[in-house]
């Protein structure tokens, strides 16, 4: 039986641990290669069988050296962009968890997308649900997609109360279990903007098709509306190892251990709009993504730098959307022609940022 090579890259966060136990449990599925941003691979290398492994740094080499079937790319942030121009440029199959590769660089993505001509499967669980409530749907039956957001620890808190909230309450996520960036993002809103901005290059929708809802329970991760009134949403429990299997083995569906909604308990579904005047993030990244260029990489790029100060205790809660607006407001937002001259718009944009929090 041939095996299908999976390339792990950030095999040490969250989606990397979770897909180390989907992997282990199928015996069609192997890792060729496995990296991570900083923590040594030393024992998962020899308990997986891997020689191709990299700590740190570019890791396309990695890539060209273990020549993947799959390059599941579970980087954090920017870091991650690169890998998934190579992937994409090689037609080589993408399970895309690194939703920063589209924010930040999605019309270039999205040409080495099209000149590779491979598989490109999103990995987050509300894209993963938008993907297979379309798939082989006509386009022009649809009337927009509507992403859920479960609102974060921090839904029912007053403004007020939001000034004094703390780096341990930040990450007490309701319903997921993240890494620590993805989880203040989460509380800020902001992993939904983010989520906006990578639905429209995935799926080739305008801004105004797509919709966020705030629901709480997680069950529901996405929904389609269609023109003849009916929706269709996608269920399940909060569960990331559902997206990563879906990913891993697309288009078989493997079976996985996750239990099926239990309907006869008594399931609850509440829906709700989400607050901008509490959580502007969500409003800021519509806006960067409407204005194009590399307006949405300047606002990735100063929410990361935002959130590390936040994380180090330099700046409060509340301060992160402001430092990212004041970014926003002061890059030229340029279309990238190339990657060098994307990472030199993530640069400036970090500099900006940077440079309001030494002023502070």
């Amino acid at each position: 039986m041939d095996r299908k090579r999976i390339a792990l890259l950030g095999a040490t966060g969250s989606i990397g641990r979770q897909a180390l136990d989907v992997i282990a449990a199928r015996p069609d599925l192997c890792i060729c290669a496995l990296s991570s941003g900083s923590q040594p691979l030393d024992e998962l290398a020899a308990a997986h069988g891997v020689d191709n492994v990299q700590v740190g740094g570019d890791v396309t080499d990695l890539l060209e050296a273990s020549e993947p079937d799959v390059v599941l790319n579970a980087i954090v942030g920017f870091a991650g962009v690169g890998a998934t121009l190579w992937a994409l440029e090689r037609g080589v199959t993408l399970a895309l968890a690194n939703k920063e590769s589209l924010v930040a660089a999605g019309d270039l993505a999205l040409a080495a997308w099209k000149r590779g001509g491979g598989l490109l499967l999103p990995v987050d669980s509300e894209h993963s649900a938008v993907f297979q409530l379309l798939d082989r749907r006509a386009r022009d039956t649809v009337e927009s997609v509507v992403l859920t957001a479960s609102g974060g620890p921090f839904r029912n808190r007053t403004l007020q109360d939001l000034e004094s909230v703390t780096v341990e309450e930040a990450l007490a996520h309701p319903t997921w279990s993240m890494g620590p960036k993805i989880t203040v993002d989460s509380a800020t809103l902001a992993n939904k903007g983010l989520e906006l901005i990578e639905a429209h290059f995935l799926f080739d929708l305008p801004y105004e098709m797509i919709e966020v809802v705030v629901h709480p329970s997680s069950v529901v991760h996405a929904l389609v509306r269609l023109r003849d009134g009916a929706a269709l949403a996608h269920l399940g429990y909060p569960d990331m190892r559902v997206p990563i299997s879906f990913a891993l083995t697309y288009p078989g569906r493997a079976a996985t251990e996750i239990p099926a909604l239990d309907f006869a308990a008594g399931l609850t579904l509440e829906f709700e709009p989400p607050d901008h005047e509490r959580f502007p993030l969500l409003a800021l990244a519509r806006e960067a993504g409407e204005r194009a260029g590399t307006y949405p990489c300047a606002f990735n790029a100063a929410n990361e730098v935002a959130v590390s100060a936040f994380l180090d205790g330099r700046i409060g809660f509340l301060e992160i959307a402001g430092l990212v607006e004041e970014a926003l407001t002061q890059v030229g937002g340029a279309p990238a022609d190339d990657l060098d001259a994307l990472v030199e718009a993530d640069a400036h944009a970090r500099r900006v940022a940077q440079g309001r929090l030494a002023a502070a």
